[in-house]
């Protein structure tokens, strides 16, 4: 064995040092990584709420569309989604409201109701007002004889106003 070979042999490897942490190491980082896993958690919480509080339009606008399908129907079925969709305007202000403020109106005060509430939808509530008004006095051969194109503008202004009312915090 010659000398260069013999010197080969007798190196080592280096040593590598140890791999870096995967973990912070300082609390700083721990200490906002809990405070974004805190913040996380009360946004999911404070949507559910939402979600759980805005139950009653969802199914305010799905009693709509049930209603709205049987417009075509004919005059009397007609007559009779239009009682229903203002009985169910008062359901959903009764679902947000409290009973003393909404269950006893009527008529014009009803229609003054709808327009102060009707939050992003304030010309829907202009057109609910008379509609609603003439439907709570009418009877069935009255709303049986408003026309077909007035009865999808009035469900229109009903869905706007369910979906864009302002109701209390």
């Amino acid at each position: 064995m010659d000398a260069p070979t013999a010197l080969l042999k007798e190196l080592a490897d280096l040593r590598q040092p140890p791999p870096p942490s995967w973990l912070p190491q300082t609390q700083g980082w721990a200490i906002l990584g809990a405070l974004l896993l805190l913040a996380a958690l009360w946004a999911g919480w404070r949507a559910w709420r939402r979600y759980r509080a805005r139950r009653y339009r969802r199914e305010a606008l799905a009693a709509l569309a049930a209603f709205e399908a049987s417009l075509d129907a004919g005059a009397v079925e007609r007559a009779r989604a239009l009682a229903g969709a203002a009985a169910l305007l008062k359901r959903t202000a009764l679902a947000a409201w409290p009973r003393e403020q909404v269950a006893a109106l009527s008529g014009e005060a009803w229609g003054r109701f709808l327009g102060a509430h009707a939050g992003s939808a304030p010309e829907a509530a202009g057109r609910l007002a008379p509609v609603v008004n003439d439907i709570e006095y009418q009877g069935e051969a009255a709303l049986a004889a408003l026309p077909a194109q007035e009865a999808r503008a009035f469900f229109g202004a009903c869905r706007q106003w369910i979906a864009g009312h302002r109701a209390p915090a």
